[in-house]
């Protein structure tokens, strides 16, 4: 199981938010490029990138970040979301170096669009499911959707996406540790690769979801938590390799 290191990128800066909430942002680093080396340098395989401004404006606003840690790390695999409402963008990031771009509040407001996007893009787009008592929040999680998460997360496996990112967030930022039950029940209801996020906070959060990472669960963002140094990303991983060698 992968342990992924987010890099939420505001006004070029690498933040945190609690809650999604612009307005308590805690920055960590005016240096994103550094930040991503060194994450790369501590053994990560995966990077999560969140252009947070791209996310309110609707377009991407710190693509020219993304594209020069991108540059700088070509053997890195990084997945990048925020403000990826077309296919031009997609496009753009894909061959800047990205891997795979993550679909949110469009893919909820405009379904057809990740169908687009997966016969366009095979194997490079993935959905970000972002909830809260199971109902999907879209805009930034700022509205609160009708759409039932796990209901929706089956008709985008049956689009073709190639993972589904599934943040609880009434953990997001808080440090209150992963909700591995819903991500369990969303990974057994589908039958694509399910990536954890959100409340991450320790190596118990981490051994937990690898005890269950045979449900299809493959991946963990972590964020605050290794930034405020409550877990030790290499640690991390070396545990969740320890854990789920085959």
């Amino acid at each position: 199981m992968l342990v992924i290191p987010a890099i939420d990128l505001k006004d070029g800066q690498c933040v945190r938010l609690r809650q999604g909430r612009m307005e308590d942002a805690t920055v960590f680093s005016n240096d994103p490029v550094a930040m991503a080396g060194r994450w790369v340098d501590e053994g990560a395989r995966r990077l999560h990138i969140v252009d947070l401004n791209g996310a309110f404006a609707g377009v991407p606003i710190n693509a020219d970040v993304i594209n020069e840690i991108c540059a700088a790390h070509p053997e890195l695999v990084v997945q990048v979301g925020g403000g990826i409402r077309d296919e031009d963008t997609v496009q753009t990031y894909l061959e800047a170096g990205v891997q795979y771009v993550i679909i949110g509040t469009r893919a909820i407001n405009a379904p057809h669009f990740v169908n687009d996007l997966c016969l366009e893009f095979p194997g490079h787009i993935i959905v970000g499911l972002d909830a809260r008592n199971g109902k999907v929040a879209i805009d930034g999680w700022s509205k609160l959707s009708r759409h039932d998460v796990i209901d929706i997360a089956q008709k985008f496996a049956e689009d073709g996406v190639e993972a589904i990112i599934y943040t609880d967030i009434g953990r997001d930022g808080m440090m209150t540790g992963v909700n591995v039950e819903s991500t369990v029940k969303l990974a057994q209801s589908v039958n694509i690769p399910v990536i954890a996020s959100g409340g991450i906070t320790n190596l118990d959060d981490i051994r937990a979801l690898c005890e269950v990472a045979d449900e299809g669960i493959v991946g963990a963002i972590t964020g605050r938590a290794i930034y405020e140094g409550t877990l030790d990303f290499a640690e991390a991983q070396k545990l969740a390799d320890e854990l789920t060698e085959s």
